[in-house]
């Protein structure tokens, strides 16, 4: 039996997700700063750290709590659709087009790669060791898979560059 959850200082998501987005906010600004105590502090601390750092602090000191809010469904829900159409929006096809058949080829191999080999992965997985994937029934595995080619997207692209 698990012992009951203390409840944390800043209970509202909203709450939760705007102080969050004020430290990655302030995170970024401060590591793009020209002051020399900001230079200094980055030069032996990387800004990505501090993104994880900082927000697992609010939650070990009780100030948010992980397992109460729910600014995560949030994210998953409406963030991360918006931030993908953002990122495709940018999308260069022009200059991607301009890199030649080669560059082309290789980004259509690694987009194929990952549309084709992300379900049978997850297949292969799914029959050798199902709770390792830790969802209920075979629908639930798909979820993930939308944001899981997307990625491989970015990254056969970015590699394609």
């Amino acid at each position: 039996m698990s012992a009951p959850l203390a409840m944390p200082l800043i209970t509202n998501d909203a709450a939760v997700l705007g102080i969050l987005s004020l430290l990655l906010g302030f995170v970024f600004y401060s590591s793009n700063s020209q002051h020399p105590v900001w230079k200094k502090f980055y030069q032996y601390v990387p800004a990505l750290l501090m993104c994880y750092l900082l927000p697992s602090l609010l939650n070990t000191f009780g100030i948010v709590s992980a397992e109460i809010s729910q600014v995560d469904d949030v994210a998953k829900y409406y963030l991360l659709p918006a931030c993908l159409v953002l990122l495709t929006l940018s999308i260069d096809l022009k200059a991607i087009a301009s890199l030649g058949n080669k560059a082309i080829i290789m980004f259509l191999t690694g987009t194929i790669g990952v549309v084709i080999g992300g379900p049978i992965a997850l297949l292969v997985v799914s029959a050798i060791w199902p709770e390792l994937l830790g969802v209920t029934g075979p629908d639930a595995v798909w979820r993930g898979m939308a944001a899981l080619v997307v990625a491989g997207l970015v990254v056969a692209q970015t590699c394609s560059l």
